[in-house]
This record gives structure tokens, C-alpha cells and sequence, in this order.
């Protein structure tokens, strides 16, 4: 059974608590709510629970551009571990953008959303065009954000996919699914804060599940971010120059 502590859910294979409540402090209190103040504060935060993985040579963390990129680069410099960009593209709905009726990730994976599909029911040739568009975009990113530097190998490693946050799991499904064609030794999601219903629904798919914040209700991603500005291009490229130049090795978590 999940285990809940202040807001927090931390899920492995068997739905054993694995690390203790996230600090308070790592939040802002605004309004009636607690807030993360930006990516790169949640990114801190959501380190504390994956203390465990620190200073590792068998650990890789991929985060998903954009808004992942800053919240990895948080992750990875606290753990000492490697970071990549692992490029996912939601599939939107035209005058809809904002709902998501599947993903597409890295290595031809799609996966949709079966209730959203459900409810708006788009023709297959919208679907079919929207998913051509994003695979231009997909492509796009991945020789935008490497630099031409080849992909981490990820055979045999602990894979951590980083968001900055979980609504539906459209996205982050698409990713385990094609991270898991990789062959790694365990698949971790991780996000600052999600939709307690679709941390739940990723345990049956990932090996371990840690989400510090599941509010209900939850309504979007944004609203639990004091600064939720977009992530550029630029700071993905540069965060991940950083990174490339050597991890931070030994830092506590």
C-alpha cells in the first residue's frame, strides 16, 4: 500500500515506503497552498528522496526537455550521477493544446490516452497529422540539445526519468516505455509534484515511483510553481554543457 506523509508519496515495486517526508522548507507558502518556488528549487527537493541513488557509477538521469531539464540538472548534481535529455512530445488536441491525447518518445514509441481519446474522440487523420508534426519537433530536439554528443548508454544502468511534473502520465508513460527498450537495470520515475491517481498509475510500469508532492485536487503542473516561466532552448543546451563537462562527484544529498 502507497505510503502518504506530508503530501509526499514515495512508491517502489511493492508499494513500500522508501524515504522520509519531504522538508517543508523546500516549499513556499503561498496563499492556502505550498509552493515550489521554481524547477531548479524542486529539483533540490525532489534529490532528498532519491538520496539513496547518490554517488553511483551504475545511476543515469534523463530528464525530459524542457521543463525536466532544470529539475534533472538539480537531481544530477546533487547525486553526482550523469544526466541526458530523454526527448518525449505530447500529442495535443488542435484547439485543445493543453490536453494530451498520447505521447511520443525516442525509439518510435506512442503511447495515447484512452480516456482523453475517449471524451473528444479526434478523427484518426487529426491524430495521424498532429503525431507527423511532433516527430518533426521530436527530431528536431534531440540533435538541438546534444550538440551533436552521443546519447548516455543505458544498458545495465538505474535510469531515472525526470519531469517537473505529473498530470496526466501521458508523457513519462512514453518514456518508461522506450527507456525499457534500452534494457536498463531499473527504471525510476521522478517528479516534484504529480496527480496522486497518475503516481499510482506509473507504479505499474516503472520500478519505483517518487513524487514529494500529490496535492488533491491537483488541476495542473503550473499552479504548484511560484515561477513557472517556459524553460528555453538555451538553458536546456547550457544546463546540459554543464553537465557534460563532469558531474559533481560526493555531494551529499
Amino acid at each position: 500500500m502507497a505510503s502518504r506523509q506530508g503530501g509526499a508519496l514515495r512508491l517502489g515495486t511493492q508499494g513500500i515506503p522508501l524515504a522520509p517526508p519531504m522538508r517543508m522548507s523546500a516549499l513556499l507558502h503561498v496563499g492556502e497552498h505550498f509552493r515550489f518556488a521554481d524547477r531548479r528549487a524542486a529539483g533540490i527537493a525532489l534529490s532528498r528522496q532519491l538520496r539513496h541513488f547518490a554517488n553511483r557509477d551504475d545511476v543515469v538521469v534523463l530528464a525530459l526537455p524542457r521543463g525536466g531539464v532544470p529539475v534533472g540538472y538539480e537531481v544530477a548534481r546533487m547525486l553526482g550521477a550523469p544526466m541526458d535529455v530523454f526527448v518525449v512530445r505530447k500529442l495535443g488536441i488542435p484547439g485543445h493544446p493543453e490536453l494530451a491525447v498520447g505521447a511520443i518518445a525516442s525509439g518510435g514509441v506512442r503511447v495515447m490516452n484512452e480516456d482523453v481519446l475517449a471524451l473528444f474522440r479526434p478523427s484518426a487523420a487529426t491524430v495521424d497529422a498532429v503525431t507527423r508534426a511532433e516527430w518533426i519537433e521530436l527530431e528536431r530536439g534531440e540533435r538541438a540539445y546534444r550538440l551533436g554528443r552521443p546519447p548516455l548508454p543505458i544498458h545495465g544502468q538505474v535510469v531515472i526519468l525526470v519531469d517537473d511534473g505529473l498530470a496526466t502520465g501521458s508523457t513519462m508513460r512514453a518514456a518508461v516505455r522506450a527507456v525499457r527498450g534500452l534494457r536498463p537495470a531499473r527504471v525510476v520515475v521522478a517528479a516534484p509534484v504529480g496527480a496522486r491517481e497518475t503516481c499510482q498509475a506509473l507504479r505499474k510500469i516503472a520500478d519505483e515511483v517518487v513524487c514529494p508532492l500529490t496535492p488533491d485536487p491537483f488541476s495542473a503542473v503550473g499552479l504548484w510553481y511560484v515561477d513557472f516561466s517556459q524553460t528555453t532552448d538555451d538553458e536546456v543546451r547550457r544546463l546540459l554543457s554543464t553537465v557534460a563537462a563532469g558531474p559533481v562527484r560526493a555531494r551529499s544529498a
